[in-house]
C-alpha cells in the first residue's frame, strides 16, 4: 500500500512573480491499493509527473509523507526506493552507447541465464534473439527503446511499478498490447499499477481514474465519473489511442 499524507512541492515563483514560492503539488492526501491499476490525468502542467518522480524520490518532498507498506520513504534515496520495491518507467528512456539490452536486463534481473533474459523480451513483444545484443543507442526507434524499458521495469518484479506516459514514441496497434500486458502483469503479480497517461485505451483499463489539475486531485473513481472533466478541454485532453497517429494520438 502507497499512501501520501499532505504532500507538497515547492518551487521558486521567479522574480516576475514578486520572488515568491508556488506549489506544484499542492496538499495531496491519497492511498494507493495493493493489486490495483490507477491512470493519472490532467492538463499539461497539472503535476502529474511531479507527483510520480515525488513517489520514486527523484524530486524531493518539500512537506508531508510518502508511507510504502507502512514505511516512511519520504527522505529514502532513488536507490533504497528501488530496493523497497518501487519501479519507475521514464516518459523518454535514456539511450546508453555501448550497453546491450542484455547488459540492462542483467542488471535489472540480476540473472544472466540467455533463456530468461529472452523470454522476459518476449513478453513485450521484441523479436528476442534480433534485440538481445543490440546497443541501446540512437539507431533505435522511439518504440523500441520504450520496450525495451518496459521489459526492465517488468523485469525487476516490483511491488509498485510506475509509467510515465508509456504510450510515448509507441505505435497505434503497439498500445492495445501494452495494456494487456501491464494487466496481466498487475494480475499475476497483485503489485499496484500507476500510469501516467492522456490515453484512452489506458483510462478504459483504469480501476481508478485520478484526475490532476494545479496540483491538487479534482477527481479520483472510474472512468463514467470522470468524463464530464475529462470532455471539458479546460480542465483535461482526453486522447483516443484509436484515431489518429500513433505519437501525437488524437482528442475526442
Amino acid at each position: 500500500m502507497l499512501e501520501l499524507h499532505n504532500l507538497y512541492f515547492t518551487v521558486p515563483d521567479g522574480e516576475e512573480s514578486g520572488g515568491g514560492l508556488r506549489n506544484i503539488i499542492d496538499g495531496i492526501d491519497f492511498t494507493f491499493d495493493d493489486g490495483k491499476f490507477y491512470v493519472i490525468t490532467g492538463p499539461n502542467g497539472s503535476g502529474k509527473t511531479t507527483l510520480a518522480k515525488l513517489i520514486m524520490g527523484i524530486n524531493p518532498v518539500s512537506s508531508g509523507d510518502i508511507l510504502f507498506n507502512g514505511q516512511n520513504i519520504s527522505k529514502l534515496t532513488i536507490t533504497e526506493r528501488s530496493k523497497a520495491g518501487i519501479a519507475y518507467s521514464f516518459q523518454q528512456p535514456a539511450r546508453f552507447k555501448g550497453i546491450t539490452f542484455r547488459d540492462l536486463l542483467a542488471v535489472a534481473t540480476g540473472v544472466e541465464e540467455e533463456s530468461k533474459l529472452l523470454e522476459i523480451l518476449g513478453r513485450v513483444g521484441i523479436c528476442p534473439r534480433a534485440f538481445l545484443d543490440k546497443e541501446v543507442d540512437a539507431r533505435l526507434s522511439g518504440g523500441e527503446i520504450k520496450k525495451i524499458e518496459l521489459a526492465t521495469t517488468i523485469a525487476a518484479n516490483p511491488k509498485l511499478a510506475i509509467y510515465d506516459e508509456p504510450d510515448t514514441g509507441i505505435d497505434l496497434w503497439t498500445i492495445g498490447p501494452m495494456v494487456s500486458l501491464l494487466k496481466k502483469e498487475l494480475a499475476e503479480n497483485r503489485a499496484t499499477t500507476i500510469v501516467v497517461s492522456h490515453n484512452k485505451a489506458f483510462l478504459e483499463a483504469a480501476d481508478v481514474v485520478m484526475i490532476i489539475n494545479s496540483g491538487k486531485i479534482v477527481y479520483s473513481g472510474n472512468l463514467e465519473g470522470a468524463m464530464p472533466l475529462l470532455d471539458d478541454l479546460s480542465v483535461c485532453t482526453y486522447r483516443n489511442s484509436c484515431e489518429g497517429d500513433g505519437d501525437a494520438g488524437c482528442y475526442r
